[in-house]
């Protein structure tokens, strides 16, 4: 029987861990957009190249603003948790093939550097002719990452080195509202 792309391959720690060098390597001071996933629903991802990325709504036709959040009162959207991003070279790494990094569950995904040193929580990104801020929010994986990507995929993200470098990713707010494209720049400031 042949594999479909949604199939998950869990990959050894062994794995994982070699490609930790390429994570590494990202760029630091101008990165690159690569995949914007809307979620108009729960376990549904679109893919787009082009987005609105609004102070009310973060990523306009998301469904954040409507899910909730287990963490604030009464399950209403974490303002701090608004827009996420993940690194495209841990999405790559745990996914396997890029069709399966929407599964991560992030709705940008960027070759950019995330790491605490490098994109303290303040810090400002600027993508097309929007400005996200970084919050202090930790980004954790869940059920639905370990059933993803496997139980060694959530301890690689969730190790020391892990979370210093925010490989599962990081959570930010829409500072000034703007369009996205794929390919945009990523810079800080």
């Amino acid at each position: 029987m042949e594999k479909t792309v949604m199939e998950a391959k869990h990959l050894t720690t062994a794995e994982l861990n070699a490609g930790l060098a390429h994570i590494l390597a990202s760029p630091s001071d101008v990165g690159v957009l690569q995949m914007i996933a809307r979620r108009p629903a729960i376990g549904e991802r679109e893919l787009l190249e082009e987005a609105e990325l609004s102070l009310a709504e973060g990523l306009v036709g998301d469904n954040w603003s409507t899910r909730g959040d287990q963490v604030t009162p009464k399950r209403t959207a974490n303002p701090k948790a608004q827009l996420t991003l993940m690194n495209a070279r841990a999405a790559d790494l745990v996914a396997c093939t890029q069709e399966r990094w929407p599964l991560a569950g992030d709705q940008l995904y960027v070759d950019f550097d995330l790491s605490l040193d490098n994109l303290p929580a303040g810090t400002r990104l600027s993508i097309g002719s929007a400005i996200i801020e970084v919050t202090d929010e930790p980004h954790t994986g869940c059920k639905k990452f370990v059933e993803r990507f496997g139980m060694n995929a959530m301890e690689f993200v969730n190790s020391p080195e892990g979370k210093q470098n925010c490989l599962r990713g990081i959570n930010t707010r829409v500072v000034q509202a703007g369009t996205i494209r794929v390919n945009d720049p990523i810079t800080k400031g």
